[in-house]
């Protein structure tokens, strides 16, 4: 594990791990994790610092849960390509709600145009955070 990227903030730690592989190679391996594929640790704790341990542990629903690809998400928050609209379009209809709620924050921040459909169906989703979200992401598109 690398020292560094303990005590930082997700940004922090995100953006260190773009400067030291590069900004394709996190976007593409945030993509790879929102896809159900296999990802090494170190890169997980980049994306979720200290809980990785836990998740690594085989806990809290381990490496297959929710809590890998809610951190891929929230990397994109941080460093965008629309190499990823697809993934974050898929992570919309993802069963964890936690998923979903980072997904339509990322298409917020991003104004990802092509997710709009997605976001629609996300405003009546069934968790309050999810659908507040969605509110900010479908404002957040349209106006752009």
């Amino acid at each position: 594990m690398t020292a560094s990227i303990w005590g930082m903030t997700p940004r922090q730690s995100i953006l260190f791990e773009c400067d030291r592989r590069s900004r394709e190679a996190v976007v593409r391996d945030c993509v790879a994790i929102l896809n159900g594929h296999s990802f090494d640790d170190h890169f997980l704790r980049v994306l979720g610092g200290p809980g990785a341990e836990t998740v690594l542990d085989d806990c809290a629903g381990g490496v297959q849960g929710y809590w890998p690809r809610v951190w891929a998400a929230r990397g994109l928050l941080h460093v965008w390509d629309d190499v990823a609209t697809d993934a974050i379009i898929d992570a919309a209809t993802n069963d964890s709600w936690r998923v979903r709620e980072i997904s339509a924050k990322v298409i917020a921040r991003h104004r990802v145009k092509p997710a709009i459909d997605a976001v629609v169906k996300l405003l009546d989703d069934d968790n309050a955070r999810v659908r507040a979200a969605a509110n900010r992401a479908f404002h957040a598109v349209v106006e752009s």
